[in-house]
């Protein structure tokens, strides 16, 4: 059990969850999950309705027990204390700002009820620091949701917790001003230098924010670590899918060439460096990314093993999307592959709906995760919008 007031609310050190399981009757949410958060980092916990992040955050806010394990700053052990006992704040998604007060005075709130003697002070630098001092005399109604957001960071900053929460903060938000807010959401942190524990179901939110993303799935963790590792060399189809999209082809295990392995599909073999092959029995399944992917006329040149080829297929869809232009293509053996293809100001291939088109990446660029037979995991949960 936490020890008394005063060293819970003093606890300082990295955010410790160790072997916590959370039971609602016979429904497991988080299933023995364990994870350090380095004091001062940006950490996400990322994952789709029902995976078990929120349950996850409202534990080491108090608002929910573990039914087993502990939660941890530091040494300090905070299980079964209160939320108001705990160094730690959350930022909702709904603002919760007291509208009668003004900005200052919302702000201000927290260090007036500790009493301290300088709680204006403090919340006028915290004001500064969200870059809303000029809005200060306002009222929240008076506010756009962006800023009312930013005031809603302010005024949990200002309390100078070790922990700050942040629960699905920009789902109110447009497209545009969930972007920007992203921006400053991680500025904010990299200046006050808290530690940043943030849950949501965006993948973008996530990876633009994050120093290290926990992917979360039926109540356990599949994949932790930087954004650009989990993206570039995920581990499990679900983390490939739910990461941004993916071309994945069940495969089976051909052996190993020095720094390569082989694995085969379809009566193709292709090569993967073994830096990027985490497991060689089993069901196997061979990824790359959409954007890896060129898109042919005629049938390129192999060079020697080291750039695959799959083909000829039929494009089934070309969109143009401004950056891009997206094709689907429809290869036997193969099933559907994305394509990116980067609008560069050059000559593109004038490609159609019914054209015949071959494929081909650098073999770099490959990756095998396992559950070959879970091809499709993690996609149908990438447009939920619930936490």
């Amino acid at each position: 059990m936490a020890g008394n007031a005063d060293a819970l609310k003093n606890a300082q050190g990295d955010l410790r969850i160790e072997s916590v399981t959370k039971r609602f009757g016979d429904f497991v949410a988080v299933d023995d999950l364990s994870l350090v958060v380095p004091r001062g980092s940006f950490f996400a916990l990322l994952g789709p309705s029902g995976c078990g992040k929120t349950t996850m955050l409202r534990m080491i806010a108090g608002l929910e027990q573990p039914t087993l394990g502990r939660v941890l700053i530091g040494e300090t052990d905070l299980t079964g204390s209160r939320p108001y006992e705990r160094p730690v704040n959350t930022v909702f998604q709904s603002y919760a700002l007291f509208p009668h007060l003004t900005i200052r005075d919302n702000v201000a709130f927290g260090p007036k009820r500790r009493k301290a003697a300088d709680a204006e002070k403090q919340a006028d630098e915290a004001l500064a620091l969200v870059q809303l001092s000029h809005l200060a005399a306002r009222k929240p109604a008076q506010l756009s949701g962006g800023q009312q957001q930013r005031v809603a960071v302010a005024r949990a900053i200002v309390n100078r917790p070790e922990v700050l929460l942040l629960d699905e903060p920009l789902g109110a938000l447009d497209l545009k001003l969930r972007r920007q807010m992203q921006i400053e959401l991680k500025r904010i942190q990299s200046e006050v230098g808290l530690t940043f524990v943030h849950v949501t179901h965006d993948q973008e939110e996530a990876m633009t924010m994050a120093d290290t993303v926990a992917v979360m799935n039926e109540g356990r963790i599949e994949q932790m670590g930087p954004p650009e590792i989990l993206y570039d060399l995920p581990r499990t189809p679900f983390v490939a899918n739910f990461l941004g999209q993916t071309n994945l082809i069940p495969v089976t295990y051909g052996g190993r060439d020095g720094d390569w392995q082989r694995v085969s599909a379809s009566g193709r073999t292709f090569q993967v460096a073994a830096a990027r092959t985490n497991e060689t029995s089993g069901a196997l399944a061979l990824g790359v990314r959409p954007e890896k992917v060129r898109i042919h006329e005629t049938e390129p040149d192999g060079r020697g093993g080291l750039t695959s080829v799959i083909g000829p297929g039929t494009v089934a869809d070309v969109s143009f999307t401004g950056v891009s232009t997206q094709y689907l293509v429809d290869v036997p053996g193969f099933g559907r592959w994305g394509v990116f293809e980067q609008n560069l100001d050059v000559e593109r291939i004038d490609t159609r709906v019914g054209d015949t088109a071959w494929l081909s990446w650098d073999a770099g660029h490959s990756f095998v995760v396992t559950g070959g037979e879970e091809l499709h995991a993690g996609m149908e949960t990438i447009d939920e919008a619930a936490p």
